[in-house]
């Protein structure tokens, strides 16, 4: 069985040399992610092209995404690295302090934090580990009361239960590396902490400028991490091209217990609303160290896939994690299996759908009849993708396949769920493109002599947003 689901690697350390992403590509890798909270411009070079290379000796479909460092909600350094909070201790998160931290005071990257707390809010260090209420804030320094203790070291991360930090979504450092990921021509650019449309729409106008002088147009993914962008759910989905489920900030304002029912509703107001969802974080987190997942990371990323996401993401289980390809190898069975699994019917509700674009009209139609047909596959002739995108956002157990003469639509294709892209020729003539579609599956051993399978294009041909004709055929 082919997997539906796609896989997102994080490269780093562990995952950077040719060997190593050729390895992950062979694993099942579908999008590779570049974290823009490492590294420079040389850095990021050298992965690009290693990651365009292996994908093109491989013949595999490969998106990149660029991932925005965002605001770095952050506290500063101390004497010796780390310091030791012990419950019921006083400590200051001091904006204005300059020297090392120690055990009673530290500075702050993030200086406007004496701004937007006040007297009886929580912090919560370290990924939700280390507790702090805010007693008092005097001029710069912020008093608190350590609630949970535990080791604190070098710039980790603070947050605000319920949410309420003022930092804006786009830093100076992510407009230089909006520049650079354009320069790469990254299909996907993911966008940190946004709070709301207006942080999206700021984003896209950043990657159009920066893209034009390679005529390119990045897809928007916006991190879902904030507890503000919850109620700014809607707008924010419809300003971008898809959402990543980022559970580790966001369990920590929002509280780790309304996750799972979060996640639920991201993907499937996601699907309702034509854009690609990514499940992220902690996903095998054990495998960073162990060989083998967890029960409960093989449940978690069963149900992620259940849910309906496009794909799955490893963070640090490929960045830095000592068995990368095996986890990739777990990852890929664990979303066959769920698959498997999962009786697929057509939505419910599905007949009562209006469609006002012809283009959309025909995917759904498409769709439908493959379904009650038993057809063997779909072959939708795509410009830009998005006749493949509107089919995968409904549950059908047909293999999609996007097949178009656009390099950057072929590698956007590898992030939709159950579709597999592939580039053919540009053709003119209707019947000449259709013949060369199924000749080409035909040759990949997906159809065979009595086969039946449904096949979308416009009419006149090469003309995004042109899909106006679906056929029925059988292969000969």
């Amino acid at each position: 069985m082919t997997r539906r689901a796609k896989i997102v690697c994080t490269l780093g350390p562990a995952t950077s040399s040719e060997e190593a992403i050729a390895a992950l590509l062979d694993a099942g890798m579908n999008v590779a992610r570049m974290n823009f909270s490492h590294g420079d411009y040389a850095d990021h070079e050298v992965i690009y092209h290693r990651l365009r290379d292996a994908a093109k000796a491989s013949g595999k479909a490969l998106a990149i995404m660029a991932d925005l460092q965002g605001p770095k909600i952050r506290v500063g350094k101390f004497e010796g690295n780390r310091t030791q909070l012990q419950t019921g201790q006083k400590f200051v998160l001091d904006a204005g302090w300059t020297e090392l931290g120690n055990n009673e005071r530290v500075g702050l990257d993030y200086k406007e934090l004496p701004r937007d707390v006040k007297p009886g809010d929580l912090l919560l260090l370290n990924d939700g580990l280390l507790t702090l209420s805010v007693d008092a804030v005097r001029g710069e320094a912020v008093h608190t009361t350590v609630m949970a203790g535990g080791e604190l070291s070098n710039n980790k991360g603070i947050n605000k239960a319920g949410g309420g930090l003022t930092a804006p979504a786009l830093t100076a450092k992510d407009m230089e590396d909006i520049k650079t990921a354009m320069s790469f021509q990254a299909e996907y650019l993911a966008v940190s902490f946004p709070k709301n449309a207006t942080d999206m729409e700021m984003a896209r106008q950043l990657a159009n400028v920066a893209g034009e002088p390679w005529r390119h147009r990045t897809q928007l993914i916006a991190k879902i991490e904030r507890a503000e962008a919850i109620p700014a759910l809607e707008e924010i989905l419809k300003a971008s091209d898809g959402i990543m489920v980022a559970r580790g900030d966001l369990a920590v304002e929002v509280g780790a217990a309304s996750v799972p029912a979060l996640q639920k509703r991201m993907i499937k107001m996601a699907r309702e609303l034509d854009r690609v969802v990514i499940t992220a974080t902690q996903m095998m987190e054990s495998m960073i160290v162990n060989p083998v997942p967890t029960r409960a990371e093989v449940s978690d990323v069963a149900n992620a896939v259940l849910d309906g996401s496009d794909a799955v993401m490893l963070s640090a289980e490929t960045a830095t994690g000592r068995y990368p390809v095996e986890t990739v190898q777990s990852m890929s069975t664990i979303c066959i299996e769920a698959e498997r699994a999962d009786e697929l019917e057509f939505d419910a509700g599905f007949a009562n759908k209006t469609f006002a674009r012809i283009d959309q009209s025909i995917a759904m139609g498409a769709l439908f009849t493959a379904y009650h047909l038993g057809c063997k596959a779909i072959l939708a002739l795509t410009e830009s993708g998005s006749t493949a995108l509107w089919m995968s956002r409904h549950n059908v157990n047909v293999p999609i396949f996007g097949m178009t003469s656009q390099l950057t639509s072929q590698r956007r294709m590898a992030l939709y769920k159950n579709v597999r892209p592939m580039l053919m020729p540009n053709f003119a003539d209707r019947d000449e493109a259709l013949a060369n579609a199924e000749s080409l599956l035909v040759a990949n051993g997906v159809l065979v002599s009595g086969d039946t399978y449904a096949i979308t294009c416009g009419e006149p041909m090469g003309h995004p947003g042109g899909t106006n004709m679906l056929k029925v055929c059988r292969v000969k």
